[in-house]
């Protein structure tokens, strides 16, 4: 069984911040930031790709509850919503969680890293024709 479902079976304890029948959320163990908190299905998925869309929408729901709740709360400048999807995506845990990553104009509370950099120029119409045939 995984960690997540694991967490959520009550076998491994957890700092809890929400829970009902279908998601738990709890504080994540190695944050990156002061209020990391992360928001799973109790029911075993592996990712965002194969989740039940019910289940997704549900988990989103949550999220942006939080997410607004982190804002309000601790007062922080901003946040990140993200998943990822599979190990080359950063994925170590196999099991589709929704990590909130509350950012600070005070670095202090944060060792949060996020760099985007633009590709070589690209045929567009061959990546759109990709994309959606």
């Amino acid at each position: 069984m995984c960690i997540f479902c694991e967490i959520a079976n009550g076998n491994i304890p957890a700092n809890i911040v929400y829970e009902d029948d279908q998601v738990l959320a709890f504080l994540d163990v190695a944050p990156t930031s002061y209020g990391h908190t992360l928001v799973v299905p109790k029911q075993h998925t592996e990712s965002f790709l194969d989740c039940n869309p019910a289940l997704l929408h549900h988990v989103m729901d949550v999220a942006q509850q939080l997410s607004n709740k982190l804002m309000n709360n601790l007062n922080c400048d901003g946040i990140n919503v993200l998943t990822n999807v599979k190990e080359a995506a950063g994925q170590t845990i196999p099991h589709f969680h929704v990590h909130l990553i509350p950012r600070y104009e005070d670095s202090a509370k944060e060792n949060v890293k996020f760099q985007f950099g633009e590709i070589d120029k690209i045929d567009v119409e061959q990546l759109v024709s990709n994309i959606i045939r």
